[in-house]
């Protein structure tokens, strides 16, 4: 087992800007920790340095509370995973597995013992004999994690290990190495991806990252916490649009009323006035923001009624509906070019150009500065009732 340190950590190629700028980073023993971000961001440089793949241009990375920014990969304790598989085309399966311990002079019998307990795990057992090209991309994923395994690490690096695989497979896959991750406890994880459903369902932490000039202005990482942190509790509009697919709504807005429990807002598009359970402590009248809400909490009201309009709402027009059985997603016209999604139940019977009613509860609402940061909820995370009870509730 072993933890991750990374301490004032940047990455410049020459005379360019610093790909990757002021990272502060722990990672605890035992954490899966994911790396996110857009393209262009360093989420693989990142990765990279901390196996010495790439070297630093300043900072210290420190592992298992060993300074290693001058130790070589190979005796840093690390096994990394990587996007192509790597495999040898020549070499069996069994071989693959074997050839980190050969290397390390191990015993044969050692390494009879951790290649067959890792193939079982791996549910390679029938493989072992095959070459690569004999296997379909999620078994030679497979390989590639077994030898890793086999080596027993204090920390295991994943470089987009999923992203060479079909729609099915990442997911049957993705459900494997959680389970590996249960099973080998003792190691920490570093795991690199830009899917988001990846991020969401495996990480312990997320590590967001920015790119380009975001990461010149703010530095590198964008927020660090837990997958429901980042997405209930962002701090900053980058956050609050890259984590949940569809991606939250915003809509421009301007503070007009500010008490202890609550801000008001009046919407730029359609005038409606909106209360958002933030501390407007640091805000002013008449100072221009961003609301922010999910989709999944802009909820559709069945009828309307002088009851619902007096109530917090806002009405629009239904452009556009993805029926994707379970549930649909809506997507509404205003002024300005700008569409909102909101997300229905899936048997909700609604015509294209219809005007929908949808209400937004304060304690979901975000706001945003103009600079992007976020002001702080004062209300507990956003109410998890099913979008339909949430509609239902709005009758």
């Amino acid at each position: 087992m072993a933890s991750i340190s990374l301490k004032a950590v940047q990455k410049a190629y020459g005379d360019q800007a610093p790909v990757i700028r002021e990272v502060d980073l722990e990672i605890g023993e035992h954490e899966f920790c994911v790396f996110l971000g857009p393209s262009g961001c360093g989420k693989s440089t990142l990765l990279r340095m901390i196996a010495w793949l790439e070297d630093l241009s300043e900072g210290e990375v420190w592992i298992g509370g060993q300074l290693v920014n001058h130790v070589p990969a190979a005796q840093r304790g690390v096994a990394m995973v990587f996007q192509s598989y790597a495999l040898f085309p020549h070499m069996t399966v069994y071989q693959n597995m074997a050839f980190g311990l050969k290397l390390a002079k191990t015993p044969k019998a050692e390494i009879e013992r951790k290649v067959r307990q890792a193939a079982q795990v791996l549910q390679l057992e029938a493989l072992l004999e095959r070459y690569p090209k004999a296997l379909s991309g999620g078994q030679r994923q497979r390989v590639a994690i077994g030898r890793a395994i086999v080596r027993e690490p204090g920390v295991f690096l994943f470089d987009e290990p999923l992203s060479n695989l079909d729609a099915t497979l990442r997911g049957q896959t993705r459900i494997e190495i959680a389970r590996l991750h249960q099973q080998f406890k003792k190691a920490s994880v570093v795991y690199v991806t830009h899917d988001q459903i990846e991020a969401m369902t495996l990480a312990d932490k997320i590590v967001l990252l920015h790119a380009g000039k975001d990461t010149e202005r703010y530095g590198s990482i964008a927020q660090i916490g837990a997958p429901l942190d980042l997405y209930h509790r962002p701090k900053s509009r980058f956050v609050a649009g890259f984590i949940g697919s569809p991606r939250m709504n915003f809509l421009p807005a301007r503070v007009v009323a500010i008490a202890a429990t609550h801000v008001s807002v009046r919407l730029d598009v359609g005038n409606e006035l909106i209360e958002v359970a933030v501390d407007g402590s640091d805000l002013q009248l008449e100072q221009v923001v961003t609301l922010g809400i999910r989709p999944e909490h802009l909820a559709p009201c069945k009828l309307i009624s002088l009851e619902i309009q007096a109530a917090q709402t806002i009405t629009r027009n239904v452009s556009l509906i993805e029926a994707l059985g379970e549930l649909s997603y809506l997507h509404l016209d205003q002024p300005g070019g700008v569409t909102l999604v909101a997300k229905a139940a899936g048997d909700i019977e609604v015509k294209l150009g219809a005007s929908m009613v949808f209400s937004l509860p304060s304690s979901s609402c975000h706001l945003f500065t103009v600079d992007g940061f976020a002001v702080a909820q004062l209300a507990p995370r956003p109410s998890t009732l099913p979008f339909a009870q949430e509609s239902a509730a709005c009758v």
